[in-house]
């Protein structure tokens, strides 16, 4: 069974019915028992960092998170919380990527950053069977730095982090959910991991 953390960040249901068109289960549930049995745990977010922190202390699902032994997929601002700080509201995260979540400097390009932007540089199982320079879609205004942790890479104003791995915690800023066959992809080859 796969979990899917709710909290207080929006689009879980759209990644429920991502899985379900990849033939997948999946329950959104904020229990601590229901989480730590599943096989697989997504941790998505659309929102702010520091309301986001506030909502996971508040039900404890921030040390549990942590604590999971099983694999575990951040989905955008999932991805930033499980970092280590974030510019945004000036927050303390989780902590697992030893990476710091920036705000896009001013310049020439919108931001948020919304659309279509390719992603290469593969270091992860997730993006097996893609080809490099593969198109997804993204909607973020802070990005998570590269680091050793960094397993794609894209560029949007600068080169960052479009996905970070380390132990059994995956994580990738862009939405699968939203990526087309590309994204499909991706949630099978993360549903595959043993």
């Amino acid at each position: 069974m796969i979990a899917i953390i709710k909290y207080n960040a929006g689009n879980v249901q759209s990644v429920q019915y991502a899985l379900q068109r990849v033939g997948i289960d999946s329950l959104v549930t904020d229990d601590e028992t229901v989480i730590r049995a599943a096989d697989k745990v997504i941790f998505p977010g659309v929102g702010h960092a520091q309301s986001a922190m506030q909502y996971l202390q508040e039900k404890q699902l921030d040390k549990l998170i942590v604590s999971l032994r099983q694999p575990v997929l951040g989905i955008c601002l999932g991805l930033q919380l499980l970092c280590k700080h974030s510019e945004e509201g000036d927050t303390s995260c989780l902590g697992i990527f030893d990476t710091e979540v920036k705000l896009f400097p001013p310049g020439n390009f919108k931001v948020p950053q919304i659309g279509w932007n390719n992603i290469g540089e593969y270091k992860s199982v997730l993006f097996n069977g893609l080809v490099n320079e593969a198109f997804v879609y993204t909607v973020h205004s802070y990005y998570a730095a590269l680091s050793n942790e960094t397993t794609a890479i894209t560029d949007y104003i600068l080169p960052y982090s479009a996905a970070l791995e380390k132990n059994n915690f995956y994580a990738v800023q862009f939405h699968p959910e939203k990526s087309g066959g590309i994204g499909e992809t991706i949630l099978k080859n993360f549903i595959q991991i043993t």
